[in-house]
């Protein structure tokens, strides 16, 4: 492909603890990892111009800006949203909201990854809570260096507990394989999957959202800034006294002491 009919993309991700960001145009793509979590507010904005600046792009050159829309953390997909559609506005560019656990399916399975397609990944993510953010999608086309393979999502981002999340995965045949932060936190709670390769740490957050933003952007999926909004799946940061009294009763486990409820959204 000619480099210079290359599309000048900005992606940026902070729905979880690690903050995402890359950038490519004609002269190359770059991309960093930094620490998110509540950093990301701050982080956010001079990394986007260290990226730029690597791909030797101005804002003004971006044909359009890619987004984590989540699901995530209620103040990294704040930050992400609000950045976006500042951008978006400011520059009356397009934005792409990305699926934020479809970034984990094709970090796990890579650029260059030789499982034929099809292929299916389970991705879990800790919600907190003794809770998850999952999906699963199936990897519909072979991987490239130069762009995302295609997905298709067979079971769409949603909340989940342990004994929920477990049953589902009982339910999935020929797993390839499972990846995503709630591997680590849960550890043995969580359903083994034989045969499916685990990826329990993401290796290269930044690039996988790059090529999701290029497949995106190749698409045609791209939406006015107006339109651009986070995907929240819980719609509260704590329980309740009481929900988490019921929790503990039926997982087994000590209640921990109350927290303040707050909501989002």
């Amino acid at each position: 492909m000619n480099r210079a009919a290359l599309p000048r993309l900005l992606a940026f991700d902070t729905s979880t603890e690690v903050l995402a960001v890359a950038a490519a145009g004609p002269a190359g793509s770059h991309a960093v990892e930094a620490a998110g979590g509540a950093a990301a507010s701050a982080q956010l904005v001079p990394l986007i111009g260290e990226v730029l600046s690597r791909a030797r792009l101005a804002l003004a050159d971006l044909d359009a800006i890619a987004f984590g829309r989540g699901p995530g953390a209620f103040t990294g997909l704040r930050t992400s949203c609000a950045v976006a559609q500042g951008l978006g506005f400011g520059l009356a560019r397009p934005l792409l909201p990305l699926d934020s656990l479809l970034v984990v399916a094709e970090d796990a399975l890579g650029a260059t990854d030789a499982t034929p397609a099809p292929a299916t990944v389970a991705v879990a993510m800790d919600a907190r809570m003794d809770e998850i953010y999952g999906a699963v999608y199936q990897r519909t086309a072979a991987a490239t260096t130069a762009a995302a393979p295609g997905w298709r999502t067979l079971h769409a981002p949603a909340l989940y507990t342990l004994a929920s999340w477990n049953a589902l995965v009982d339910s999935l045949p020929g797993l390839h394989a499972v990846a995503g932060s709630a591997l680590a936190a849960f550890g043995a709670r969580l359903r083994p999957s034989p045969g499916a390769r685990v990826h329990a740490r993401e290796t290269g957050r930044a690039a996988a959202l790059l090529r999701l933003a290029r497949h995106a952007f190749a698409a045609g999926e791209g939406i006015d800034a107006a339109a651009a909004l986070p995907l929240y799946l819980r719609d509260k940061v704590a329980l309740t006294t009481a929900e988490r009294a019921e929790r503990a009763a039926t997982s087994g486990q000590p209640a921990p002491p109350p927290t303040r409820v707050t909501h989002g959204g």
